[in-house]
């Protein structure tokens, strides 16, 4: 399993991901988690959705015949990637506050 930081559109990207989302869905939703400071334009979205799902972390779900709409899915190696952030992130934030409070 790849080591090191995710970017944070990859992370919104995946969290988003833990229920079944279009693409407009997930620029939406990002968009709303992160209070309007993450905008996620087509162009980067669809670039990342193509690497994850090269990837593994991501796989498309069938959709009806006639829809352009495609609908994406988080994989358990997706959620490993995500859970592995969240334990990075945590420990960023624990150090530095750590160290911001004057503690050794």
């Amino acid at each position: 399993m790849p080591k090191g930081a995710l970017t944070e559109a990859v992370y919104y990207i995946l969290l988003s991901l833990m229920e079944p989302m279009h693409g407009y869905g997930i620029m939406q939703n990002v968009e709303q988690l992160s209070k309007g400071r993450v905008k996620l334009a087509p162009g980067t979205l669809y670039g990342a959705i193509n690497t994850l799902l090269e990837r593994g972390w991501i796989s498309a779900l069938p959709g009806e015949k006639d829809s352009r709409k495609k609908e994406y899915r988080i994989t358990d190696l997706g959620k490993q990637m995500l859970q592995g952030e969240l334990l990075r992130l945590r420990e960023l934030l624990e150090n530095g506050l750590r160290i911001m409070e004057g503690e050794p």
